[in-house]
């Protein structure tokens, strides 16, 4: 965590509260943004964006790591999360094996909410342990 310090997690962290407002989610109402920082220092933004046809509504983790992939982003330095949940949120499944993907032994995963100053920084293995990434394909 020395990478960011306390008061950078928390501006984080509030840059991505206020992108809930942003959420497209008018049938769950089940809010979610998050801020995702590249190795490069580029800062990515997303929200959640819902679909009449509930299958193919896109995780606001995911929706950021791909518009950050469409800039040129290779790896994930940081990526906080945060929704209106009582207690920090946690990403799906899908969105873990996302940003794994795209992450590197030390990326940091900053779980947030709206609703306290409460958070939870996990790494890369805390969130997924034993793993299964582009390096455990044959090349």
């Amino acid at each position: 965590m020395e990478r960011y310090s306390e008061v950078e997690i928390r501006g984080y962290i509030d840059r991505a509260n206020k992108l809930l407002e942003k959420s497209y989610c008018p049938y769950s109402k089940y809010r979610v943004a998050s801020i995702m920082i590249d190795t490069d220092g580029n800062i990515h933004e997303g929200v959640n964006v819902e679909n009449a046809s509930y299958g193919l509504t896109v995780c606001a983790e995911r929706n950021t790591i791909a518009a950050a992939v469409t800039k040129g982003m290779k790896k994930i330095d940081m990526i906080a999360i945060t929704g209106d949940t009582p207690n920090p949120i946690s990403p799906c499944g899908m969105c873990r094996q996302v940003i794994r993907e795209f992450s590197k032994k030390d990326t940091l995963i900053v779980l947030a909410t709206s609703k306290s100053d409460k958070y939870i920084i996990w790494t890369m293995d805390e969130m997924i342990p034993y793993s299964f990434g582009p390096e455990d394909l044959d090349k």
